[in-house]
């Protein structure tokens, strides 16, 4: 420890006139023997200790240059593209399992029917001559797919089949203004049409029930299944089509008209199944999935 005393003091005044005497010898143009001894102490005292401390600095000044140099644009364009390849795959898992689970539903709703069913995708929607409301699956007659086929999911009624080649099909939406359904009501069997957009006097809509019965009891709600068509073709029997949410009849027509929210979700089709063998019995309202207050009694 430095302490404040006349001896501290006489010492510090010497070394002051000490560097003064060397600043003012060093500065003298030639080489003087006094100042070039000094500074040749100087570097054996404080070259070690200068090499030191640039060894120690040198890793982090090449960490410095390469984050800033060409190689770590190259490091940070492939830390990018590993990012993009993992959020890829993750979609892709995504999708896989939600397919998955659609084709869980799709399998579970034919067993409650009793359909025989071939999975496909539905790869795209197009327009179809003639229709307005269609889409492309991925299998066709090479899978036993033929025209006039049942096409569902597992939510219910997706539509028919009207066109098939040895791979792809061209599906009729049930929603298509050329689509007509025969329907029953849930509980009281009441019988009519289902048609895709809306019916003339009706309620605007993209399924329209058409009731022949005036007097039949309907109200929002009430859900409808296909009626069936004769051998199954193109409709089989039990399929959910879709829920009455506003009924009204029409001046002087003779039926009850009713907009129905549609079973299925058609602005997100993926996996569909076409029904290539009907049920052996009609399975009636066994395919409705639970309503809410039966599934809360449960």
């Amino acid at each position: 420890m430095f302490r404040d005393s006349r001896r501290s003091r006489v010492l510090l005044a010497v070394l002051v006139a000490v560097a003064v005497t060397l600043l003012v010898l060093d500065a003298r143009p030639g080489g003087n023997p006094v100042t070039s001894a000094v500074r040749a102490g100087g570097e054996l005292v404080f070259a070690p200790a200068a090499t030191g401390v640039s060894w120690a600095t040198t890793p982090a000044t090449a960490l410095h240059e390469n984050l800033l140099g060409g190689s770590d644009s190259e490091r940070v364009a492939e830390l990018e593209q590993a990012n993009a390849d993992l959020r890829d795959e993750l979609r892709a898992a995504r999708i896989d399992r939600e397919r998955a689970e659609q084709l869980d539903a799709l399998l579970g709703l034919a067993g409650l029917g009793g359909y025989e069913i071939v999975p496909a995708q539905a790869v795209t929607h197009v327009t179809a001559r003639g229709y307005a409301d269609t889409v492309t699956i991925d299998a066709g007659t090479d899978s036993g797919i033929h025209p006039n086929m049942t096409v569902v999911n597992g939510s219910g009624l997706v539509g028919k089949v009207i066109e098939a080649g040895p791979g792809t099909a061209t599906v009729m939406l049930a929603t298509d203004v050329n689509s007509a359904v025969g329907a029953r009501m849930e509980a009281t069997r009441k019988i009519g049409v289902v048609r895709g957009g809306t019916a003339p006097g009706g309620p605007d809509a993209k399924l329209t029930l058409e009731l022949f019965d005036l007097q039949a009891p309907v109200k929002p709600g009430d859900r409808v299944v296909t009626l069936g068509s004769h051998e199954g073709a193109p409709f089989v029997p039990g399929v959910p089509v879709g829920t009455v949410k506003e009924v009204q009849a029409a001046p002087g027509a003779l039926s009850r008209l009713a907009r129905i929210a549609p079973a299925v979700d058609f602005a997100s089709l993926d996996v569909v199944g076409v029904v290539v063998e009907g049920p052996e019995e009609d399975p009636r309202d066994s395919v409705l999935p639970p309503r809410p207050d039966e599934e809360d009694r449960s």
